[in-house]
C-alpha cells in the first residue's frame, strides 16, 4: 500500500475510532449527449454502485438516455448552456454580476423545463454553475426559476447559500486543469480528499457536509478511470463508509 493510500486509510480509521461514518457523494460534469466516454461512466457507477449525480448542459441535452439511467443516477443543471459572459479580466463564468438578474433566471428557468422533460423525476432542481461560478446576488432568486439546490468546488460556508437554497458541495477534482488536463495524480487526488476529511472530523470544515468527488468523463486518460476502479473498491468495502444518493442528499439529509 502506498504511503496516499495509507494515509487515506489512516484518516477513516479516525472517523470509526470517534464512532462517527464516512460519506461521499460523486458528481460529473458537462454531460450532453450518449458518447462512448459517457456510456464507461455510466457501466462504472453500476457495476460499482456507486450513485451518480450528472450535472448536464440543458442547452445541448440530446437523446432517451436521460430517460433511462439506472437506480442512484441524478440529474443536475449544469448552467444552460455553458458560455462564459465573464468580461475583462473576470474568471470564466456564464453568471457574471454585470449581468440582468431576469436575463439569467429566464435561461435557468427554461433549462429547468427541458431537464425536467427528459429526466422527470431524476432532474433535481439542482444547480451546479459551469466553472463552479454564480454571481452571488443571483443565488435568493434561484427559485424562481425552479432550483432548490447548489452545487460548486470548496468546502460550503454554510448549509445554505441563501434562504431556500441548500449547498453541497465538490472537493476533489480529478482533473488538473492547467497542467495538460490529465488526472492530477494518486497522491493528489486521494490527499485532496483525506485533506477535506480531515477539515470536517476537526471541525474545520462543515462536518454535515459530504466530501464530494468531481470527475469530467469527456477529458479522462486512462489514470483517472483505473483510480476511480480502485477507489469505489476500496471506499466501498470499509467499514463506516457510504456513497450518498443526490437525491436524498438535496431531499435536505445535510440541512442544519
Amino acid at each position: 500500500m502506498s504511503r496516499a493510500w495509507q494515509s487515506m486509510a489512516d484518516e477513516l480509521a479516525r472517523w470509526r475510532d470517534a464512532g462517527r461514518s464516512v460519506e461521499f457523494w460523486w458528481r460529473d460534469d458537462d454531460a450532453t449527449r450518449s458518447v462512448p466516454a459517457l456510456e464507461r461512466l455510466l457501466a462504472l457507477a453500476s457495476r460499482s454502485a456507486v450513485p451518480l449525480a450528472l450535472a448536464v448542459v440543458p442547452e445541448a441535452a440530446q437523446g432517451a438516455w436521460l430517460g433511462e439511467l439506472g437506480p442512484g443516477s441524478s440529474l443536475l443543471q449544469h448552467g444552460f448552456d455553458h458560455r462564459s459572459r465573464a468580461s475583462g479580466d473576470e474568471k470564466k463564468t456564464e453568471f457574471p454580476a454585470a449581468e440582468p438578474p431576469a436575463s439569467a433566471l429566464a435561461r435557468l428557468a427554461s433549462g429547468r423545463e427541458k431537464l425536467s422533460a427528459l429526466g422527470g423525476s431524476r432532474a433535481l432542481g439542482v444547480l451546479a454553475p459551469p466553472w463552479n461560478r454564480v454571481a452571488h446576488e443571483l443565488l435568493p432568486r434561484l427559485p424562481e426559476a425552479g432550483l432548490r439546490g447548489l452545487s460548486r468546488y470548496g468546502a460550503r460556508r454554510s448549509a445554505r447559500a441563501a434562504p431556500g437554497i441548500l449547498e453541497i458541495n465538490t472537493h476533489v477534482d480529478l482533473v488538473a486543469w492547467k497542467a495538460g488536463r490529465g488526472f492530477i495524480g494518486e497522491d493528489a487526488a486521494l490527499e485532496l480528499a483525506r485533506r477535506h476529511l480531515a477539515a470536517r472530523r476537526a471541525g474545520e470544515a462543515d462536518p454535515r457536509e459530504p466530501t464530494g468527488l468531481l470527475t469530467h468523463h469527456a477529458v479522462h486518460d486512462e489514470a483517472a478511470w483505473e483510480f476511480l476502479e480502485r477507489f469505489f473498491e476500496v471506499t466501498r468495502r470499509e467499514p463506516g463508509v457510504r456513497w450518498r444518493d443526490a437525491a436524498e442528499l438535496f431531499a435536505g439529509g445535510s440541512a442544519p
